[in-house]
């Protein structure tokens, strides 16, 4: 982390802000500064260079062709992929989780490299798209209570040996390989197909990101109450809708 402040990036608002995945950066922020933790917030959009110095990097979900867009951008950059040289933690969800694995189909049909930071590679499903809420249980070497989320993607991720299931599904589709696998993780690199935001609806998912950043066993404790209520009501609807 840096000397004066916890950096948290937000990666091409611009192309990959479809879903109201910003909230990502809002809760993350607001679970910091709860903990008097200082944080400087760097939104950074597809015409500028990625900074190598940040702490926690996000990335959200997009359309198709922003999605290729912004693939090639970030290729052409290679600042995100030096900044996971450098130890940061990355993110992300949907359409960014696909652009990190090693390669995904575009809005041209074609496929299009990804930046190969998650052994992942990611196709066009041929059955119906992946649609609703989602209940899932995280890797318990993470140390997380169960993920509550919605997917809304066309998407199915297969991952390779170097990459860890982010999450087991008990209600939804998740990766949508059959295989009842959802999101991956490979060291400090996250993707996940859950909207929500995901963050809004799991706090302790920003609270370990926080933590791997700060090098921290634990943070102080915060008030829990509204999202507690938020998580019981979304996993009460994907149990009554399952």
């Amino acid at each position: 982390m840096s000397e004066s402040s916890l950096r948290v990036v937000w990666v091409y608002p611009d192309l990959l802000s479809t879903y109201g995945d910003q909230g990502n950066v809002l809760v993350v922020e607001r679970r910091a500064r709860q903990r008097r933790i200082p944080v400087t917030r760097i939104d950074v959009r597809s015409d500028q260079p990625v900074p190598t110095s940040g702490d926690i990097y996000l990335i959200g979900g997009g359309e198709d062709r922003p999605q290729r867009l912004a693939a090639e951008r970030l290729r052409r950059d290679k600042g995100l992929n030096r900044a996971v040289d450098n130890g940061a933690i990355v993110f992300s969800v949907c359409a960014g989780y696909q652009i990190l694995g090693h390669e995904f189909i575009n809005d041209l049909g074609r496929p299009e490299p990804g930046l190969g930071l998650l052994d992942v590679v990611s196709a066009r499903g041929e059955g119906e798209r992946c649609v609703g809420e989602v209940l899932a249980d995280i890797d318990p070497d993470l140390g997380l209570p169960p993920l509550t989320g919605f997917e809304n993607h066309q998407g199915v991720t297969r991952l390779g040996p170097s990459a860890k299931p982010f999450a087991r599904v008990r209600i939804g589709n998740g990766n949508g390989t059959g295989d009842g696998t959802e999101g991956a993780y490979q060291e400090t690199v996250f993707g996940t197909y859950m909207h929500g935001p995901v963050m809004a609806r799991n706090p302790a998912i920003a609270d370990l990101l926080i933590k791997l950043a700060l090098d921290a066993k634990a943070l102080p404790p915060v008030d829990n109450h509204w999202y507690e209520q938020l998580r019981a009501e979304r996993i009460a609807a994907a149990t009554q809708s399952a």
